[in-house]
């Protein structure tokens, strides 16, 4: 009984601001502790019901609008995420159109496991309260089937706290009262969207609280940061370094999903490869992605492989045993475990958990 509640224990100390489930259940022959969200670390309330959905985003690719051709073949893309583009990739005369389009795309459109994602266009350009009007406003009828709306909205170019208050205000508006809690991932894109990061997210965490939205992650623009700051984009973007690590801390520490920057090059699939592994071990969790060839390298970086699944199932097991057994320090293969060790060996059980649910 002794060792048991050090078990427990122990894995009070890893939870960091997170509320445990202390169940067991039979796992490998042993019992597991059951987590109500300790390590799905991802989400950004740690005390969501059980049964909210993790939407993986490891691959998130941009779909425009005005192109019905492109928008018909989102099913046989096998992507994570699908963004139904309203912004920078459909030009100023062809908006309407796309939202025309994206409207009855969402009606035809019968796809399981993927996340349709609506773009709207930044607040700053007056034209995000006609892409809510006219995709979701005017879908939202006495008939309405919230199915048939966007599961997600990324909201882009957030700079400052008043962009996210503005943009609320406008989806409140044409929520018209009904029931559509859609998913939330904004953007940083401006070296002022980077340090007001922390402030927004608060502020979004408590919008999400109200049930205006649920605030599920966020994206580094890595282009338009680029131009904002005045820096010259390179092909092993060490320019970008220090705002990678400052984004994804920041949306790591709101327990958000963290999309990394584009690979422009869609022939250079090794350094597409370089650039999404270096992006999964700083924490990242997807990858935006421009065109279809992209999509299994990407998939690939931020997958645990096979022997990386493995030895995390492994090292929990040992650990299980080691707590049950109540025996001293744990060394396995030749290392000694400790409780940042474990969490990680957690953490990739948990992505092939989320993934493989979908």
């Amino acid at each position: 009984m002794a060792s048991f509640n050090l078990f427990l224990e122990l894995t009070r100390s890893i939870s960091v601001n997170l509320k445990v489930t202390h169940c067991l259940k039979q796992h490998w022959g042993w019992y597991s502790l059951v987590t109500k969200s300790h390590v799905r670390r991802f989400s950004n309330n740690p005390d969501k019901p059980l049964d909210s959905p993790y939407i993986p985003r490891r691959t998130l690719m941009y779909v425009p609008g005005h192109d019905p051709k492109k928008l018909k073949k989102i099913p046989t893309l096998g992507v994570d995420c699908a963004v139904l583009e309203c912004e920078d990739g459909v030009a100023v005369n062809m908006k309407a159109q796309a939202r025309k389009n994206i409207r009855d795309a969402l009606e035809y459109l019968e796809i399981k496991n993927v996340d349709l994602a609506l773009r709207v266009n930044s607040r700053s350009s007056d034209l995000m309260e006609s892409d809510l009007t006219d995709v979701i406003g005017d879908a939202l009828g006495p008939a309405a089937r919230v199915e048939k709306l966007p599961q997600t909205i990324l909201l882009p170019k957030v700079d400052t706290v008043e962009d996210l208050v503005i943009f609320t205000d406008r989806l409140r508006s044409v929520k018209l009262g009904r029931k559509y809690c859609p998913y939330l991932v904004t953007y940083v894109e401006s070296a002022q969207g980077l340090m007001n990061f922390k402030d927004i997210l608060k502020k979004a965490a408590s919008f999400s609280v109200d049930g205006h939205f649920k605030l599920d992650g966020a994206i580094f623009g890595s282009d338009d940061f680029v131009a904002d700051i005045g820096a010259e984009r390179t092909v092993d973007a060490k320019e970008l370094m220090y705002a990678r690590q400052k984004f994804v801390m920041v949306a790591k520490a709101f327990r958000l999903q963290a999309i990394d920057m584009v690979h422009v090059d869609i022939h250079d699939t090794d350094g597409l490869t370089k650039q999404a592994q270096e992006g999964a071990k700083m924490g990242f969790t997807g990858k935006q992605i421009i065109h279809p060839v992209q999509i299994p390298h990407v998939e690939a970086a931020f997958t645990p492989s096979p022997a990386r699944v493995q030895w995390a199932t492994e090292l929990v097991k040992s650990f299980e045993e080691h707590q049950l057994s109540g025996q001293g320090a744990l060394v396995f293969r030749g290392q000694m475990i400790d409780m940042p060790l474990l969490r990680q060996a957690q953490n990739v059980l948990q992505i092939v958990k989320n993934v493989h649910k979908t």
